[in-house]
């Protein structure tokens, strides 16, 4: 029986996607960007090596597999994939669709800017995008 729990600060920033077999998924709450969190459910883990050898792999797969259906949903430009957590102590691997026109360009996202909320109506639209991705991997 799995004891996994999100942390509050992503409960508090993120609305659930879907899941793959390890890792849930989360769509940041910021409009400015497509930015997606994967997050392997497992307790009290910080660090990618922390994981079982099993859940490293299980970790890259779903990575690699939602990066590349997220360039194509979004025709990304570049996608910035990271496991930062000096905020967020539980393990969870940013993925953010970037493009030469977005406002960050060609600077890391984080912490640049206040981030603006989703409307009802737009983040819908981006979790309908997304959602069938999660089922196929299922």
């Amino acid at each position: 029986m799995s004891t996994f729990q999100l942390h509050a600060q992503l409960k508090q920033d993120c609305f659930v996607v879907g899941q793959f077999e390890l890792c849930l998924v989360l769509l940041l709450n910021d409009s400015q960007f497509p930015w997606f969190i994967l997050v392997p459910q497992r307790e009290n883990i910080r660090e990618i090596y922390e994981l079982q050898s099993e859940d490293q792999q299980l970790l890259i797969q779903e990575s690699s597999y939602f990066s590349q259906q997220l360039a194509t949903i979004f025709e990304a430009e570049k996608l910035n994939v990271a496991a930062i957590g000096n905020i967020v102590p539980q393990l969870h691997v940013h993925h953010i669709v970037r493009y030469q026109t977005d406002k960050a360009w060609p600077a890391p996202v984080w912490g640049k800017f206040a981030a603006t909320p989703y409307t009802t109506q737009q983040r819908d639209s981006r979790i309908s995008k997304v959602t069938a991705v999660c089922d196929l991997l299922q």
